[in-house]
């Protein structure tokens, strides 16, 4: 019993320091959270009076260990991430375009950076019509 108790704190601790990377405590953002949140506000766009649309899909880029780390985990960190960024637009009245996406993905062997944002403004994909519909004016 003593052997497992011991793994379950290392996993704990283990993925405590993870998940401390990514989203620390409320009060205190994460790194990641943080670049996360400034790609949002840096490529806002201002599109009418009173309406500014925010990034809607991200790609975070993770040293391939982390990465794997985080496929790992038991987790979803992406969805977490998606809702720091909703929840960040709701306060500055951002609207998106379509909906929010955080994709994780390991990054190039050629960087030294342990992540990199990517953002852009994707629409929602629009639905065809059925056959024979009508749309009325």
């Amino acid at each position: 019993m003593g052997f497992l108790e011991s793994s379950e704190r290392v996993m704990e601790r283990w993925t405590t320091n993870l998940w401390g990377f990514l989203l620390p405590a409320k009060h205190e953002q994460g790194e990641a959270v943080a670049m996360l949140l400034r790609q949002c506000d840096d490529n806002a766009l201002i599109v009418g009076r009173q309406r500014v649309v925010a990034p809607n899909a991200f790609i975070i880029e993770l040293l391939p260990e982390i990465h794997q780390q985080l496929s790992a985990s038991a987790w979803p960190v992406a969805p977490v991430l998606a809702n720091q960024v909703r929840r960040h637009a709701a306060e500055r009245r951002y609207t998106f375009a379509g909906p929010v996406a955080v994709d994780l993905r390991p990054a190039p062997n050629d960087t030294t950076r342990r992540f990199r944002i990517h953002s852009r403004i994707t629409p929602a994909e629009v639905q065809p019509l059925p056959m024979g519909s009508r749309t009325t004016r």
